[in-house]
């Protein structure tokens, strides 16, 4: 997922992108890696999300950088290269790079055009500051610039972003964070609490509906890069709490039996079945302890607003133990 596709031209498809949207149709299981919500479309979709009332992650998380930073600063280290995965807009980066100081910026992100756009406007605040953006999936292998490959590394992973992978795959990404980032490497992370389904629910299907034109601008992308014809008015975004995965769940509903092609394969779907989209899990406070160090990182600080509704935890790598 190195290349994003610039045009509904075959050849500039992702074969990623196209072998996992197969995948979901030809398949029992009607799942899609969540990271194919954020094309261009998807990426814009989603900044404006943040800023929706129901959603309390972004304004918690980014009243916690403002008044804790120093101190993670502290903790973590001055002058080391800050490296952000999922980069996004980078609209609360700056807080912690003001309080770093970092020797560079390496923001990585899959939507290639949103990141470079977002890299841009960073430059302008931070004009002395090397950023140098890396269009990469990072649920892969990353290749960091060689220019910073040799420098103490402080990772950077807002947004809770770990909790749209089932804990499995969060161990898995949380190892390849720590292969990435080098022995001794400092990690923020922020993860999203436990709370009451009330709060949990309205922040993932909003009054506005921009949660659902961002769920269902999925399948405008694959219409659009892939040569489907899917109706897309006939879905609709359904969010839902699972309590035994303690995770909210996004799917995209069919309101009718309706049959489409999507890379010229003829496809059916039924009435009220389901395309599962993406998962929010929530951590309790030993949850993400011991998630974290089941990936190589042990806690050294952990700040939560007081509502505890949402933490940002410093981690720092540790060896791989095979025994105690």
């Amino acid at each position: 997922m190195n290349d994003i596709p610039k045009s509904s031209a075959a050849n500039a498809v992702d074969p990623a992108f196209r072998r996992d949207i197969l995948a979901c149709f030809q398949g029992e299981r009607r799942a899609i890696p969540a990271r194919w919500l954020y094309d261009r479309a998807g990426s814009e979709l989603f900044e404006d999300i943040t800023d929706l009332p129901e959603y309390y992650p972004t304004r918690t998380e980014t009243a916690l950088l403002e008044k804790h930073c120093g101190e993670i600063a502290d903790k973590g280290g001055h002058g080391k290269v800050v490296v952000e995965f999922g980069s996004g807009s980078s609209t609360k980066t700056p807080h912690l790079l003001r309080a770093v100081q970092p020797s560079a910026y390496v923001p990585i992100d899959i939507s290639g055009d949103f990141l470079r756009d977002s890299a841009a406007a960073l430059q302008e605040e931070f004009p002395d500051l090397d950023i140098i953006p890396v269009e990469a999936d990072f649920m892969g292998d990353i290749h960091l610039p060689e220019a910073v490959q040799n420098s103490p590394k402080f990772g950077f992973f807002p947004g809770s972003t770990i909790g749209n992978m089932v804990p499995r795959t969060s161990v898995d990404l949380l190892k390849n964070m720590r292969r990435t980032l080098g022995e001794n490497a400092m990690l923020l992370i922020g993860m999203d609490r436990v709370k009451s389904e009330d709060v949990l629910v309205p922040a993932y299907d909003d009054a506005a509906g921009v949660t659902a034109a961002f769920n269902l601008n999925l399948l405008a992308r694959i219409n659009r890069e892939l040569e489907g014809d899917i109706p897309v008015n006939e879905f609709r975004h359904v969010a839902r709490w699972n309590d035994n995965y303690a995770r909210i769940e996004m799917h995209l509903e069919a309101q009718e039996d309706m049959d489409f092609t999507i890379a010229g394969q003829a496809f059916r779907i039924a009435r009220y079945e389901t395309i599962h989209t993406e998962n929010s899990h929530k951590y309790g406070e030993r949850d993400a302890r011991l998630l974290l160090r089941a990936g190589g990182w042990a806690p050294i600080g952990e700040w939560t607003d007081p509502q505890d509704y949402f933490a940002l935890i410093l981690a720092q790598a540790t060896p791989f133990n095979t025994a105690p």
